[in-house]
């Protein structure tokens, strides 16, 4: 019963001394600058309550700020950083006196921890407050308060990696009263949002990754059932500079892919461009994995760098199975010493030959349909008869015949030798041929392939860059 009379004692005294404040202004000391001690303990002992002399009216509150530095940007777990000097103002109404009581004084600073401070929040904030803490502020003579402070923000964002690394990125900063409502509390911009982005661009235009490309914002009525809440949302919108990953990713990438290109003027049939490629993949593999912690990760999507540099392998494979399919071609089928398609022939060396413009060799046409071979018959045989006996010339005419077929023999022999290997020399330079026109025409198709995705690539960006 005592502590319960004991709180009514407290409250009506502090109700008297806020009617008493209600009426009249600071005291001021002859010789003493600025109000009294005592006049302002009165109102330090109002901590607790809204400093407004007609409760129905609500305290109005500006804000503005200024972007600083953007500290960090996590696209894993979507949250960015970044540092703010953040400048409110409000209005008490206890804290009134008259500069020409109190020696001309206008202006005192004061303990915030002692008076009452509007409760404003930014709504994606969700990091521990670690901001060094300002703990004065500036009191004119008409009760009229400024804070400056200083504030790490550390916020939730939407971040939008698919153009990585030419990427622009619109983060929300909602700040608003968490408790007071719209009846107690009404939230307003002290600068215009141009002003606010022009005095941010200036500190932020030489610092760090981002740069700052715009500052926007819009006041609004936040409603939750049937209370409402006074709310400025700024839209801050940075975009990214390029030149580190441009420098670090796609010029070596691109150089890679060059080298792989000018691999096809190899000579097809030796066996260093296939290895060649080998090494070329290898080391792009090993490119990949270096440049890893570069790449952002997300679980939201995947870049469209990380879709280029994935693309590019897979042509590198691409261009080495047609290596393997070049080498098979000229190694293997014209070492079988197989007579060429006739199909072969039609297809490949005449009619693709002719769309790819192929570059015949001097002196060498493209291979005309196999022709039948015409046995050939050897001229008789003309034994001249000499002045013998008979016995004698059937003697040596039985001997001479013997002594003509074996050398005849070894003549069919010697000639069939000779035709096998034209004819092997025929067959592996048809193949060869065919191996030539196919190396051509896959490496127009892979010149195209490639064309055609650095242009859908480069429009992408293009137009991802202009929508945002």
């Amino acid at each position: 019963m005592g502590s319960s009379q004991k709180s009514i004692g407290i409250i009506s005294g502090l109700l008297v001394i806020s009617a008493s404040l209600c009426h009249s202004k600071l005291t001021c000391k002859e010789g003493h600058s600025g109000p009294t001690l005592e006049s302002m303990q009165a109102v330090f002992d109002l901590k607790p309550f809204r400093p407004a002399v007609n409760l129905s009216n609500p305290t109005i509150t500006n804000i503005s700020f200024t972007l600083y530095a953007v500290l960090g940007v996590n696209e894993k777990t979507q949250i960015l950083t970044t540092f703010l000097w953040l400048r409110l103002y409000w209005q008490h109404e206890f804290l009134v006196w008259d500069p020409e009581e109190c020696d001309g004084v206008t202006r005192i600073s004061l303990p915030v921890m002692e008076l009452w401070s509007p409760d404003i929040i930014v709504y994606e904030f969700v990091g521990d407050d670690v901001s060094q803490a300002c703990p004065y502020v500036y009191v004119n003579h008409t009760g009229h308060i400024r804070w400056d402070r200083m504030l790490r923000l550390v916020s939730a964002c939407n971040l939008e990696i698919f153009s990585f690394p030419f990427d622009v990125q619109n983060c929300t900063f909602t700040f608003g009263s968490y408790m007071h409502t719209i009846r107690d509390v009404r939230v307003s911009p002290a600068l215009t949002f141009e002003e606010i982005s022009v005095n941010s661009k200036r500190y932020l235009e030489a610092s760090g990754e981002w740069e700052l490309v715009d500052i926007l914002g819009e006041t609004s009525i936040l409603q939750f059932g049937i209370d409402e809440w006074d709310i400025i949302t700024f839209w801050v919108v940075i975009k990214r500079r390029p030149v580190l990953y441009v420098v670090n990713l796609l010029i070596p990438s691109s150089f890679l892919m060059l080298i792989d290109i000018l691999s096809f003027y190899l000579p097809p049939h030796s066996v260093d461009r296939a290895s060649f490629k080998m090494t070329l993949i290898l080391g792009y593999t090993v490119f990949l994995l270096i440049m890893n912690d570069l790449l952002p990760s997300t679980a939201n999507g995947t870049p469209i760098i990380g879709i280029y540099f994935s693309v590019c392998l897979a042509l590198m494979v691409i261009s080495l199975l047609e290596t393997v399919i070049i080498t098979n071609v000229l190694h293997h089928n014209s070492k079988k010493y197989q007579e060429v398609p006739n199909w072969v022939r039609v297809i490949i060396l005449k009619h693709i030959a002719n769309l790819i413009c192929y570059p015949w060799p001097e002196g060498v046409r493209p291979p005309s349909p196999p022709q039948e071979d015409k046995p050939q018959s050897s001229g008789p045989l003309v034994i001249q008869h000499t002045d013998q006996s008979p016995a004698q010339q059937t003697t040596n005419s039985g001997a001479a015949l013997t002594e003509l077929q074996q050398i005849c023999q070894f003549l069919a022999d010697l000639r069939a030798h000779l035709a096998s290997l034209k004819k092997e020399g025929e067959l592996q330079d048809q193949w060869c041929h065919v191996g030539y026109v196919l190396d051509f025409l896959l490496f127009r198709i892979y010149l195209l392939l490639i064309s055609c995705y650095f242009i859908v690539i480069i429009t992408m960006w293009c137009i991802w860059i202009n929508q945002t």
